[in-house]
């Protein structure tokens, strides 16, 4: 990896979000992709362009999945790969929320080595490399020490709710929510919320960058069946996700219903 892979990431983000900042709140023009895949706006496309100009502008060997561009089977070829999610929330972008955030990852041989999630309302820069330490706008992540289900702060949807999601009774957690899912892995990392899961098939352009961060702040990040997360996959998903420090994380896997893929 160059070393200024990392630096590239940061500067990049930064640049989307004031991208962005210039459709915030300013009703851009939005649409349903259909077939459950959410709204999309012409901020997001914006955004995604600037993306792929500056990164493979400055990377042009590496591949290239954004949630945004159609998808190129060249990128399975490339030994590194850029995954982006332009805007990750954009529902909460469109509803004038400030949880929105880019996510940039630079992925290798299947394992992310370097990964920066921008939030630009709150100037909140999270980022890390494979081989260094998680941080936000600089300082070191320490997650929370929670090791209970019962009492623990778990940020995900009302669909964990179903119970054919779990071996026995839902544990008695303490359910919040965040439309950025990228966003809810750093606040894990950070340390202000015990865990996150996402009991549907997670998209890579949304947990790249931040499962990286987590996982350098001492959290692990699986599938919800516990197994290791691989990336510029096809097609690009994992089965579910569980994001927490290793005791709790051991507790949700052992409760939750083990998913055939």
């Amino acid at each position: 990896m160059p070393e200024t892979d990392l630096p590239l990431l940061i500067e990049t983000a930064k640049e989307a979000g004031a991208l962005a900042l210039k459709y915030w709140k300013k009703a851009p023009e939005a649409w349903d992709k259909g077939d459950g895949a959410g709204p999309v706006s012409e901020a997001d496309l914006a955004v995604n362009a600037l993306l792929e100009e500056r990164l493979r502008g400055a990377r042009p060997d590496y591949g290239w999945l954004s949630e945004e561009s159609t998808d190129d089977p060249a990128r399975l070829e490339a030994r590194s790969t850029f995954i982006v999610d332009p805007i990750d929330g954009t529902r909460a972008f469109l509803a004038h929320d400030g949880g929105f955030a880019h996510a940039l990852a630079v992925v290798r041989d299947g394992a992310v080595v370097a990964g920066v999630v921008h939030l630009p309302v709150h100037d909140l820069t999270y980022s890390a490399t494979i081989d260094g330490p998680a941080c936000l706008n600089g300082e070191q992540l320490r997650p929370g020490t929670q090791e209970a289900l019962t009492g623990a702060t778990v940020l995900t949807s009302k669909l964990s709710d179903n119970p054919s999601f779990w071996r026995h009774a839902q544990p008695d957690y303490h359910r919040h929510f965040r439309s950025s899912l990228a966003w809810r892995l750093c606040l894990v990392a950070e340390g202000r919320f015990d865990a996150t899961i996402s009991l549907r098939p997670a998209w890579e352009w949304d947990i790249a960058a931040a499962s990286l961060i987590a996982q350098r702040a001492g959290l692990l990040a699986t599938d919800r069946n516990g197994r290791a997360l691989r990336f510029n996959r096809s097609p690009p998903q994992s089965s579910g996700l569980v994001v927490a420090n290793p005791t709790l994380h051991e507790k949700f896997i052992e409760n939750l219903a083990f998913w055939p893929d």
